[in-house]
């Protein structure tokens, strides 16, 4: 009688090795999410030098997120294009915000919603593709509120009120969508 246990297929541990990396790196998503959120907000009152660094750390945290979802999804034979998009378009907003800054708050809203639109198209494509590791369906719906929310940070942008509060409630929005993920990622990594 054989008592060894089978070492689990290859397509197998992979995919639960993937999901473990993506598990991680959406509770650290999620953590920088509400602390970025916090220090925006207690700051969006003006374009101050506090404000605007945290602009520019965003999307320099989400290129190092990339970076790292890339080297796991390549080692685990996952989808890559969608995060090699979402690296330029991150470094692309990162140096648009270092610009906008020294414009004010709508020239800022406008640069962050076409970010928002853009990366928030990325997200559900990337999302749809790994439906079958689990838990992504969080990410596939914070993708299409990601668009809607960046065409109304364009559209607040040529308002008298603007302000930069609405993008600390979006990044802790898009953190609570992380955490969601992570959380399912991890029940349906049990049910494997």
């Amino acid at each position: 009688m054989d008592t060894s246990v089978a070492a689990p297929a290859p397509a197998l541990a992979s995919t639960a090795s993937a999901s473990v990396a993506l598990r991680r790196l959406y509770f650290l998503r999620f953590a920088f999410a509400v602390v970025w959120a916090a220090l925006l907000f207690t700051s969006a009152h003006a374009l101050g030098a506090l404000s605007a660094t945290l602009l520019v750390i965003y999307p320099l945290f989400d290129v190092a997120c990339a970076v790292v979802d890339v080297r796991s999804a390549k080692a685990n034979r996952g989808p890559v294009r969608g995060l090699y998009a979402n690296i330029a378009l991150s470094t692309l907003t990162a140096a648009g915000l270092v610009a906008s800054s020294a414009s004010g708050i709508p020239a800022v809203l406008r640069v962050w919603g076409a970010w928002a639109i853009t990366a928030g198209l990325v997200q559900l494509i990337v999302g749809v593709l790994r439906r079958s590791m689990g838990g992504q369906w969080p990410m596939i719906a914070s993708g299409a509120i990601s668009t809607l929310a960046g065409a109304s940070f364009i559209a607040q942008a040529g308002k008298d009120n603007a302000s930069l509060s609405t993008l600390a409630g979006y990044a802790f929005l898009g953190g609570v969508f992380f955490l969601i993920s992570a959380l399912r990622l991890g029940r349906a990594n049990k049910t494997t």
